[in-house]
Order: structure tokens, then C-alpha cells, then sequence
């Protein structure tokens, strides 16, 4: 794990609002478009949305990190809720295991370079994505 990062704990939807907007700053600071500065922030929501939905508690953490050999935005989000069982079937679009509409992890996987889900019932959850660094010219 990179030594520069960000933690916040999602507990309530206020922390949702507090990783959204410390995405979109870091995201800023590393020149992506505010497009993309609005993709990543969605993606956050999302998924900070489902830790306070079905894990109750958790954490999102922002870092600058190599993957596939590449600079990238990082976020993880990581809880130790009651896990996902059907990780290909969580995204899908409109599957919800609750009251959602099913667009939280496939609409953050659309809106993100790569998604990874690392889940089994009674485990918790880390989701990891990323979006490639802009080049600079």
C-alpha cells in the first residue's frame, strides 16, 4: 500500500459527501478534467452509498498508486459487512440485494479505468478502482 493516502470512515452520509469531495480536490491536484473529476466523485458516492446501506460502517481510502505499470487515482473501499455472495450478479445492472436500484457498482465500474471486488459472505467487502493519471504535457 502506498504511504500517502487518504482515510476517510463512512458512517453516515455526511462521510459520503466528505470522500466525494476529497476524491474530486486530489483528482484536481493530479489534472484530471473536471468530467472525469465528476466521474470519480460519482463512483465514490456509489460506493461509499453501499457501505452505509449494507455494511453500516467502513472506509474509503485515496491514493496515488502504480497499477498495470501505470500512475492512477486509487480508491478503495473497505468494510467488514455481511460480504457480497454473487460477485458477478452485483454487477449487473438493476440487481440490488436491497431497496436500490442496482446501478451503484456497475455504474462505478463504467465510470472508472478498472473495478476489483474482493468479497465473500460473512468477510466484508474491499472494492478497489482506479482511473489513470492524466499524462502531463
Amino acid at each position: 500500500m502506498a504511504a500517502d493516502q487518504v482515510a476517510i470512515a463512512v458512517k453516515v452520509s455526511e462521510d459520503i459527501v466528505t470522500a466525494r469531495q476529497a476524491g474530486s480536490e486530489l483528482a484536481g491536484d493530479l489534472g484530471f478534467t473536471l468530467t472525469d473529476r465528476t466521474m470519480i466523485s460519482t463512483a465514490i458516492s456509489e460506493i461509499a452509498r453501499n457501505i452505509t446501506s449494507y455494511a453500516g460502517s467502513g472506509e474509503i481510502r485515496l491514493l496515488i498508486d502504480l497499477r498495470e505499470g501505470r500512475r492512477a487515482l486509487v480508491i478503495q473501499a473497505e468494510d467488514q459487512g455481511p460480504g457480497i455472495r454473487d460477485i458477478p450478479r452485483a454487477l449487473e445492472d438493476g440487481y440490488s440485494t436491497g431497496r436500490g436500484l442496482g446501478l451503484g457498482l456497475p455504474g462505478a465500474r463504467r465510470l472508472m479505468d478498472r473495478l476489483t471486488i474482493d468479497s465473500a459472505p460473512g468477510r466484508g467487502t474491499l472494492i478497489e478502482m482506479w482511473k489513470w493519471v492524466p499524462d502531463v504535457a
